[in-house]
């Protein structure tokens, strides 16, 4: 019995300090913020709020469920495409807030180039999906 109590302890305390890390991740860069100023859509943040928080839920129930969706690639490729879009922006958010990339291009002593250096971060990341998606995912 203490066994249990002990577990959901923990498994809370968990939640709750990843809860928080998250909260204050976008709280203190202003991710949310930065992307409305992006997409010239200041009105709807409360939408992107909204959707941050109930992505989270569902992310979490999803995860702790592991259900089985049997959705034709039809339906799949479109859903796989918007999270990519989604994650995507998230990173170039986060990367335009701390100023990664002129960082970066400077300690290497291409400051001069970084678009080449942005180029191949992204034909990077677009191989190295395709990679695992052809090769490491059972069809």
């Amino acid at each position: 019995m203490i066994s249990h109590f002990l577990t959901i302890f923990v498994g809370f305390s968990g939640g709750l300090a990843v809860g928080a890390g998250f909260v204050a991740f976008l709280t203190v860069l202003g991710v949310i913020p930065r992307i409305t100023q992006l997409t010239k859509t200041m009105k709807l943040i409360a939408a992107y709020e909204w959707g941050v928080i109930l992505g989270a839920i569902c992310g979490g129930w999803v995860s702790l469920r592991d259900p089985l969706l049997f959705l034709t690639p039809y339906v799949l490729i479109p859903l796989g495409l918007f999270s990519g879009v989604f994650v995507g922006m998230l990173a170039a958010a986060l990367t335009e807030v701390l100023n990664v990339f002129p960082i970066l291009a400077k300690r290497m002593g291409v400051s001069d180039q970084i678009v080449v250096l942005l180029m191949a971060v992204v034909f990077g990341k677009v191989v190295g999906s395709l990679f695992h998606w052809l090769y490491f995912v059972d069809h």
